[in-house]
């Protein structure tokens, strides 16, 4: 996976500073990472109820619940032990810092919220229409 930089466990910042950031790799207390067998059961284990949380978030997104931060949490499990988790969590922060930084610019801020009000306008247009036409009838009880 590209992380913006050429060297190990860094990733490019936006603006050419580095962060001090955790080395990639596993973060297994070091008795279990001296057993090789102890550390495969570890990362077996980190895994499974890595999915599970992951697979918990995925159902919450149609269903009433945290689903993407149920989903963030679970890779955050993974990242613990695993370094592909770990290089997915740094570029998902690195974009939503962007994303951040882009909203919060003014320019931005004013176009959403003229395409709010333009939307809101619409939508109270459409309901005093609907409410002229109909008055306070549901739709399922109109006998046209």
């Amino acid at each position: 996976m590209n992380t913006g930089s050429d060297e190990p466990g860094g990733a490019a910042m936006a603006d050419g500073e580095r962060k001090a950031e955790q080395p990639l790799g596993s973060r297994a207390p070091e008795f279990i990472k001296a057993r090789r067998a102890l550390h495969l059961s570890w990362q077996v284990g980190v895994f499974v109820v890595g999915l599970a949380v992951v697979v918990a978030g995925v159902i919450m997104l149609p269903l009433p619940g945290p689903g993407w931060l149920v989903i963030f949490g679970g890779m955050a499990i993974w990242a613990t032990e695993f370094v592909w988790a770990q290089l997915v969590l740094r570029w998902t922060k690195r974009k939503v810092t962007e994303a951040t930084q882009r909203a919060l610019d003014p320019a931005v801020r004013r176009r959403n919220i003229i395409l709010t009000t333009v939307g809101l306008v619409i939508v109270a247009a459409l309901c005093a229409v609907y409410l002229w036409k109909f008055g306070f009838e549901m739709p399922w009880n109109i006998k046209e």
